[in-house]
């Protein structure tokens, strides 16, 4: 007995799952960057803090490095002219705009308070301390 000889079935691309992965995965990474944080200024090591925040988008950020240069987020400026320059930034930022001091942890306390009162006689609203969260600082090796 003979059987009939079966046609091939053609294969098909089934475009609904493959959309359907695409926005899951356009969703996921829209989700994602907005906990992400953007700060623009030079890396230094953070002293670690519990209440450790975000920073908002609009702050101006005073950098003191390691080896005792100052930047204003990513320019850099002397000691001398840091009140002046600093407060130039805050006249073109709005009224609510924060300075938030990211300095070194291996700096001697007596250059952030000194850095401290120089941000301080600039016109800023609010003065704040970068941190970086006890939780990451945990995971470093």
């Amino acid at each position: 007995m003979r059987l009939p000889a079966s046609k091939p079935k053609r294969a098909r691309i089934e475009i609904v799952p493959m959309i359907d992965t695409v926005f899951f995965l356009l969703i996921y990474f829209m989700i994602a960057s907005m906990t992400m944080t953007r700060m623009n200024a030079e890396k230094v090591a953070l002293p670690v803090s519990h209440t450790a925040a975000a920073k908002p988008a609009d702050d101006i950020v005073v950098t003191v490095t390691k080896t005792g240069l100052f930047y204003i987020d990513r320019d850099p400026v002397a000691e001398s002219g840091l009140t002046s320059a600093l407060n130039a930034r805050l006249a073109a930022k709005p009224v609510s705009a924060a300075v938030i001091i990211n300095c070194d942890k291996d700096q001697p306390a007596g250059r952030f308070a000194r850095i401290f009162d120089l941000v301080k006689q600039s016109q800023a609203a609010n003065v704040m301390i970068a941190t970086t969260p006890s939780d990451q600082w945990e995971k470093r090796p």
